[in-house]
């Protein structure tokens, strides 16, 4: 009798194997991931409309605006990812790595591209509204030595942050999910995140030059 309560687990914990051995005893019902979250959709629609308005109206305050905050919350997310979440998740087990994915990758899907498109399309045309992208402005090479910074930075998070997380919803959706695969993934993602965090030091610093010239 001693043994038999000493080996009761409360129902739906891991046992000794961790969660994959838990999942591959008695499967358990789990509600489907959403991976794109559908309560951020209006919220994103309503940024691209306000920046689509800043563009029509091209005045130089909403164009600063969206390409500011815009800028700002993209450096600040990479940072956080990269030097704060990074080395916090790679301490974590594979059960919890999988948790913290579940209920954090989603919200990336929509957050990241709806960044990078604001802060782009309103830093082109706050520099054209200014006269930066005229060959003969004093600051026309701080401008390209920008776009080439913030090129490298949004094909980095479209062409690999996005992917990697795609990848870790579509597999978070298997019946049984991978945990050492969610685990390579999300380290890919957060450690790449950290990187291009890392290059929008220099975009800050051209930023600030280019406010004060």
């Amino acid at each position: 009798m001693t043994e038999v309560i000493s080996s009761a687990r409360p129902a739906g914990a891991p046992g000794p194997g961790g969660e994959g051995a838990a999942m591959g005893g008695q499967a358990v019902a789990a509600p489907l991931l959403q991976i794109v979250p559908l309560a951020g959709i209006p919220l994103v629609v309503a940024a691209l409309v306000g920046l689509v308005v800043a563009l029509a109206v091209n005045d130089l305050w909403p164009l600063e605006f969206f390409h500011v905050v815009g800028g700002g919350l993209w450096t600040g997310i990479d940072l956080f990812l990269g030097f704060i979440i990074g080395p916090v998740l790679g301490r974590m087990s594979i059960p919890a790595r999988v948790e913290f994915s579940k209920r954090f990758m989603p919200k990336m899907v929509l957050l990241m591209p709806t960044l990078v498109i604001i802060t782009l399309t309103g830093g082109w045309q706050l520099a054209r509204h200014v006269g930066n992208l005229a060959s003969s402005s004093p600051n026309h090479a701080w401008i390209i030595a920008s776009f080439v910074v913030v090129g490298v930075m949004a094909i980095v998070a479209l062409g690999i942050l996005e992917p990697a997380n795609l990848a870790v919803l579509f597999e978070l959706r298997k019946p049984v999910p991978n945990g050492a695969l969610i685990g390579k993934l999300m380290k890919r993602f957060i450690y790449t995140a950290g990187v291009t965090g890392a290059m929008q030091v220099a975009t800050l610093m051209i930023m600030t030059h280019l406010a004060a010239s």
